[in-house]
């Protein structure tokens, strides 16, 4: 923010004392005008009159247009998963061998649908009676209308207590309904004794569809409540909250409304989690963005009786350092462009655009709303017009209480107070080194209950705990023998077949001595299907298929398939896992440098300098590493979380550094505002005491707002939350109240090198 929403309308004339209170930063919007009352009237005729028509007409025609906007992007709340996706394939880049595979096995099964595996189990060993009822109850499950092609016929387990089936479902279906339905099926079809479990890739991707089904309504309604409590505490009102969450929700509805078509238009990908920040960023921003213009137009209302003026003033102090706040948050979220997994990639445009809307909200339809309402918006703490200012007087800190206490409470003893913080901050930076973030297994990204999981320990127990989510290698029919060698030879590998349409399961089992025959003795073996020479191997893992043991499996075939000059390809979930998680890693690396570097290019072109807006991001890292730190820890030993993906730290850094640094620009514009007419030192101070209770309630709303991400059962999300929504609170209560300040008093105007202002401003 290149000035604080409280900056003189005119460089002409000095700022004037801030009546607003904690929460109100000051500015000398007033600039043109004497005292309030006749200030107001020589503005009045010096300018040129705005005619009354265009006065109610333009706010008016705002109003409706944003309320339209709202009302048609509105309904598109509950039609966002006709465009999103939760499969972890369609994120990859498209060199990623899992990716490939994934593309060219339809070709081999005759199908893309998605396997749910079903696990009956018994408490006895099942005998004839057990078995007819579970041929029937299985065949029965081919009426259900989400079933695409052939179940398979029963499997049982060599200890004789349990059966297993594979039900293969339309990939476009709504796989939670579909399992919902398999589970009331076999509830309702089995006898007493045997109970069934649907797990495997369905199973899986149907607890993710209800986890992420709160989104819509839980999610928006604790976000939405707690601004609502926040704004009602820091304004004492009840209908300035609400024209505020009305301009936040505004913002959202058009930006999903525009986003959702992007989507549909296959020009954006959408995910549940996408979804969610999405939600959040937009619903925290335009309220930041409001609450500077909400208390630099308080602030006018007391200077003038002119409800148009306070508008234009309070607009020309907010329009700058809003464009400039978003401006910065787009730039860091288009960083993610840069990745090659597009759950990353896509991220970037889809809350960019997010962040568009917020500002055009704030800055349009808020200002348009206050306009009509008046002062009758902060009922019953109306703003009074102040009838023995001078409003070209100079600013002070008084009024600010609490603010202007810490502020010279850190000049007393500026050295100490940095010091002693970024010990502290280190402190809780060590934390890091419990960091796990190189992912989870599938079956822990849910929270909480998850009856695939549940069905998935089942099946480890009585069948290999790869069943159902085989490896797939795709290899030249020539190299069918040598690859199959080397799988039945790797350890960690259960037993491979090969895909066969002749077969009535749709494969044959490959031994060492080829493939296997399915009928009596000296039937002949079935053909492999092959599509453009190339055969696909199945190979059933010994380890639970989402596991790390079953990644550094699948690392260890494509070494020993490359060292031994094989030209196949891995893929299966197991290798999607992998890919996805290798490729977080690479983006990690490459991503956070280009977002610091661009960062700190923007703070110096906003700061005019080269050491301020280096310092600033050092105390940014700082902030975000503790902040990684601490939550590193509460994730080992108070949530006992499995681990965390890799790319939380990269989300993390990303909404923390792009976000939390909007603070320090809030507070060092100002600081350097007050720096060219008082000196850097007292600019500190007065910048500290003015900027105090905006930002802090804007970091409020910004922490409260991610938290709210906690309330949907997804590890990803609920880590998200917590690092952003700690790190936004130490940005704002620590980094930016006593670290920041505390510097530039110990460096004085050296912390504006090379600007002219460290050449001849004052200590």
């Amino acid at each position: 923010m290149p000035h604080s929403a409280s900056s003189p309308a005119s460089s002409s004339s000095p700022a004037s004392p801030d009546p607003a209170g904690p929460g109100a930063p000051s500015g000398g919007a007033s600039a043109h005008a004497g005292s309030p009352q006749s200030g107001g009237r020589r503005h009045r005729r010096d300018l040129p009159r705005t005619p009354r028509a265009l006065r109610i007409l333009l706010p008016a025609l705002l109003i409706v247009g944003w309320l339209a906007l709202a009302g048609v992007g509105g309904p598109y709340f509950g039609r966002v998963d006709e465009v999103s996706s939760n499969d972890r394939t369609a994120y990859l880049p498209e060199s990623s061998e899992a990716t490939r595979v994934a593309q060219l096995a339809p070709e081999f099964t005759g199908s893309d649908a998605i396997p749910a595996i079903i696990v009956i189990t018994s408490p006895t060993a099942i005998d004839a009676e057990s078995s007819a009822a579970i041929e029937q109850a299985t065949a029965d499950l081919a009426q259900l209308e989400q079933v695409r092609g052939d179940i398979s016929p029963p499997i049982t387990s060599e200890d004789g207590l349990a059966v297993q089936v594979f039900v293969p479902l339309d990939a476009e279906t709504d796989l939670a309904e579909a399992t919902t339905a398999i589970r009331a099926e076999l509830e309702a079809d089995l006898p007493p004794g045997l109970t069934g479990y649907v797990t495997g890739p369905a199973g899986f991707s149907a607890d993710l569809a209800e986890a992420f089904a709160g989104i819509d309504g839980l999610l928006l309604g604790v976000a939405l409540a707690a601004v609502l409590l926040i704004l009602v505490v820091v304004y004492r009102s009840l209908l300035l909250p609400a024209v505020v969450l009305a301009t936040s929700m505004s913002a959202l509805c058009a930006a999903l409304l525009l986003i959702w078509h992007l989507a549909a238009a296959d020009v954006l990908l959408l995910s549940g989690q996408t979804q969610g920040i999405l939600f959040i960023l937009v619903i925290g921003a335009a309220t930041d963005y409001s609450l500077l213009y909400v208390a630099r137009y308080r602030d006018e209302l007391r200077r003038t009786a002119s409800r148009w003026t306070a508008t234009t003033r309070a607009l020309r102090g907010t329009i700058e350092p809003v464009l400039a706040s978003g401006g910065t948050v787009i730039a860091g979220l288009l960083c993610l462009l840069l990745s090659d997994l597009r759950s990353n990639s896509s991220l970037g445009p889809v809350a960019a655009v997010g962040i568009l809307f917020a500002m055009a909200a704030a800055l349009t339809f808020l200002p348009a709303a206050l306009l009509l309402l008046g002062r009758t918006a902060f009922w019953p703490r109306r703003p009074r017009l102040e009838t023995g200012a001078d409003g070209g007087a100079e600013t002070g800190t008084s009024g600010h209480g609490v603010w202007e206490r810490i502020a010279r409470a850190v000049r007393r003893r500026p050295r100490p107070v940095w010091v002693l913080t970024a010990l502290v901050l280190a402190v809780g930076g060590i934390g890091l080194v419990q960091l796990e973030a190189d992912g989870v297994p599938q079956s822990d990204l849910v929270l909480g209950e998850s009856a695939a999981r549940e069905g998935q320990a089942v099946l480890g127990e009585h069948f290999p705990a790869g069943a159902g989510s085989p490896v797939q290698v795709l290899v030249p029919e020539a190299d069918l023998e040598a690859t199959a060698e080397l799988l039945l030879a790797a350890d960690g590998i259960d037993s491979v077949a090969v895909t066969a349409a002749d077969s009535p399961s749709g494969s044959a089992p490959v031994t060492a001595d080829g493939i296997q025959p399915l009928g009596p003795p000296g039937s002949p073996a079935p053909e492999p299907t092959v599509v453009d020479g190339q055969v696909l191997l199945q190979a059933t893992l010994s380890s639970a298929p989402d596991s790390l043991a079953a990644e550094e499996t699948v690392r260890e075939l494509r070494g020993e398939l490359a060292a031994q000059d094989l030209p196949a390809l891995v893929g299966g979930s197991t290798a999607t896992a992998l890919d996805t998680d290798e490729t977080s890693v690479h983006d990690r690396a490459l991503i956070i440098p280009i977002v610091l570097v661009v960062i700190t290019v923007i703070l110096m072109l906003l700061l005019r300098a080269i050491l301020a807006p280096l310092l600033l991001i050092a105390t940014t890292v700082l902030s975000f590493a503790t902040a990684l730190g601490i939550s590193a820890i509460v994730f080992e030993h108070v949530f006992r979380f499995p681990g965390a993906d890799p790319a939380v730290p990269l989300y993390g850094f990303v909404f923390l550094v792009a976000l939390g640094i909007d603070y320090n620009i809030f507070l060092m514009t100002r600081v350097r505002e007050e720096s060219l007419r008082h000196g850097t030192r007292d600019g500190v101070v007065r910048g500290l005491a003015v900027t105090g209770g905006v930002i802090t309630s804007a970091g409020l709303v910004l922490a409260a707002t991610f938290a709210a991400l906690g309330v949907i059962p997804i590890l990803f999300l609920a880590q998200i939350a917590f690092i952003v929504a700690l790190g936004v609170l130490l940005d704002t209560f620590v980094v930016r109240t006593l670290l920041v300040p505390a510097l530039a008093l110990d460096l004085g105007r050296v912390i504006w090198w090379p600007s002219a202002l460290w050449r001849r401003g004052k200590p």
